[in-house]
């Protein structure tokens, strides 16, 4: 159920019952490529709400988010494609998939994209666009996994999100496009041109006339295929002539599309610019009534989430976001800033909009983005960051003490993070299964018997080596298990000698997928350079590494250590990057954590090349690049 904010009238909160993060040193370290390798290489739950409620009232009510009561998220308005029965309800696009995979380094495989459209469909978004079929192959087949899987499993409510594919404007693209999705209950096809001068000019080499043609015969071609539901998006609307905007989509509508989406490609736009832009679209283009208007705004300044709301509240019932704001460039609107604005500010000061989010998935689905991307959530990110709900000078302390209000408009139960054991379980070297189950269940996680039973075991052996493990060692330990790609090899031994008397070297075991042992032994420059060496003599699998970073997830010398890698394989792994059109070289992260940091940097080396090795090859569709539009 999605949140609303309502008036809770409540007394201080007891410091007993208090959650204040008094100190939290985050040991973060980027270890420079250049001084540590100096090398080229040839179904989760939803937990139990806390409610800010007492018996007496105090003399005048505050503001807080809270997901205790919002019977307008049980009625999610039934799915048509160009009409939403309800005007005060917001339609959330998911495109995590696509563009939040454009972020380089973010290569998904066919397996984590299934699971990241899973926990979406979790999430309650409206619609999912999976991808980009004319990429490549592997795009094509994971946006046709997910549309057959996830788009048509409805829950008991009738819900099932839309699956949407992205394609330019060409027969090709838009064939590829319906060929993936039309086995979903809700399929949907995404197709966009440009239409601001300096993209017709130097990119298109096309004239007005010429768009509008493409746009209009396009749209026609999509619904000739047996596609209800056509998305039509003209680029770089934030900087195009506004009469020429009435006229194309205008001409969209008359041939079919249902939804019109008026990108602010570069983020160029201010939300008042941006509102505006809604509002004329709203009222000059003819046909405008009967479809729905989107918004797909960038955040090359910053602005995105600002300018997604501004445009909500011009009109847009349509908002295209991604989790955690990843995206080409800047990155997008992020889904749980645009969504936690609407749930606490819809009824108060934008006219009672909300969405069917929700939200006590945003947070694990934030950290499963996370993990699978490997693109590291700033600390101070709002609503999912690492300090976003931690209070730190005495000031905030005191107040928070006497009245949690004082300084939080969301309780972090509220997008499903539990700060507070409140069964009182301290988990340490004689906690026994059922505990740790217990306290997975209350972070979220929902694991099988055997993934259980693995991570009971790593809990263990880290457990003798700490007084007492925290919650952030258990995400990180399920990270390191749950969030691994399939396995081509896996590290079983690992010891290195290093120091200052002589030549560090590794010896390490690999086991391949058939359960083989491989072992090789190498020296480097130091310990993990001579380990990912090692790793080299046996996968003997050409790479470059491109980055290489770790963070220490809890305090203390015996703490975690999460390491991220990037890497790029010198075979070719290319798709076709939907902005340009040109064909990429694809990157690989990998994640691995540890008490040991060695240990833990292997862990993701070979992560990395696991997800690179369970990578299909690729044969992009190729489109000539000035007949290829920019997406939106």
């Amino acid at each position: 159920m999605a949140a609303v904010c309502t008036h809770h009238q409540v007394l201080p909160t007891p410091a007993s019952m208090s959650s204040i993060n008094i100190s939290k040193s985050s040991q973060t370290q980027l270890l420079s490529r250049s001084h540590l390798l100096n090398r080229n290489r040839p179904t989760f739950l939803t937990s139990t709400p806390h409610l800010h409620t007492t018996s007496k009232p105090q003399s005048k009510p505050h503001i807080l988010c809270s997901q205790s009561t919002n019977p307008k998220a049980a009625r999610r308005p039934d799915y048509i494609p160009n009409r939403i029965s309800d005007p005060n309800y917001v339609r959330i696009f998911d495109t995590t998939l696509r563009d939040g995979e454009q972020s380089p380094g973010a290569s998904l495989t066919s397996k984590e994209k299934l699971d990241i459209a899973r926990q979406l469909a979790k999430l309650g978004v409206d619609i999912i666009e999976a991808g980009f079929p004319a990429a490549s192959n592997d795009d094509f087949e994971a946006v046709k996994m997910i549309a057959k899987e996830v788009g048509n499993s409805v829950d008991k409510d009738g819900y099932v999100p839309v699956i949407c594919g992205l394609s330019r404007c060409n027969k090709k693209d838009i064939k590829r496009a319906w060929d993936a999705v039309e086995c979903a209950k809700r399929p949907r096809i995404h197709t966009f041109i440009a239409t601001s001068a300096i993209h017709m000019e130097y990119k298109l080499r096309k004239t007005k006339e010429q768009v509008v043609e493409i746009a209009r015969d396009m749209v026609s071609y999509a619904r000739s295929l047996g596609c209800d539901d056509v998305e039509f998006s003209p680029e770089d609307a934030g900087r195009s002539d506004r009469e020429f905007l009435y006229q194309i989509l205008g001409e969209v509508i008359k041939a079919g599309a249902t939804t019109l989406n008026i990108p602010d490609t570069v983020g160029y736009n201010v939300p008042s610019e941006y509102s505006q832009l809604i509002s004329d679209i709203k009222s000059n283009t003819p046909g405008i009534e009967n479809v729905i208007i989107s918004t797909h705004c960038q955040n090359d300044l910053g602005l995105s989430t600002a300018n997604t709301i501004a445009g909500a509240s011009a009109g847009a019932r349509q908002l295209e976001v991604t989790i955690n704001g990843i995206g080409e460039r800047a990155g997008n609107a992020s889904l749980e800033e645009v969504v936690m604005t609407l749930d606490c500010r819809g009824d108060h000061v934008l006219g009672g909009l909300y969405t069917g989010i929700n939200a006590r998935h945003i947070y694990i689905t934030s950290k499963m983005v996370e993990e699978y991307t490997g693109l590291h959530v700033q600390p101070h990110k709002a609503i999912v960051g690492a300090n976003a709900f931690a209070h730190e000078s005495g000031i905030h302390q005191d107040g928070m003490l006497k009245h949690k209000g004082t300084y939080e408009i969301i309780s972090p139960e509220d997008i499903g993070y539990e700060r507070s054991n409140e069964a009182g379980i301290v988990l340490g070297k004689l906690s026994g299964r059922h505990a740790l189950k217990k306290r997975l269940e209350e972070l979220g996680y929902e694991l099988a018997d055997d993934q259980l039973e693995t991570i009971f075991w790593r809990f263990k052996a880290i457990a003798d080596q700490k007084k007492r493990v925290t919650d952030a060692d258990l995400r990180a330990l399920v990270s390191d298990e749950v969030f691994q790609p399939e396995v081509v090899w896996k590290l079983h031994d690992l010891q290195v000698t290093c120091g200052t008397l002589g030549l560090s070297t590794a010896t390490v075991k690999l086991f391949d997928a058939d359960g083989r042992e491989h072992v090789a032994c190498a020296v480097g420059t130091g310990p993990v350079d001579s380990a990912y060496k090692a790793v080299d003599l046996i996968v003997k699998e050409p790479v470059t590494l491109l980055e290489y970073s770790m963070n220490a997830v809890t305090e203390g010398i015996d703490a975690i250590a999460t390491t991220r890698v990037l890497i790029r394989g010198e075979n070719s792994h290319i798709t076709t990057h939907a902005l340009t059109g040109e064909t990429v070289q694809r990157t690989f992260s990998g994640i691995g954590a540890g008490v040991d940091i060695v240990v833990s940097s292997v862990k993701a080396y070979v992560g990395a090349l696991n997800k690179m090795l369970g990578f299909k090859e690729s044969s992009p569709t190729k489109v000539p690049v000035e007949r290829t539009p920019v997406s939106a």
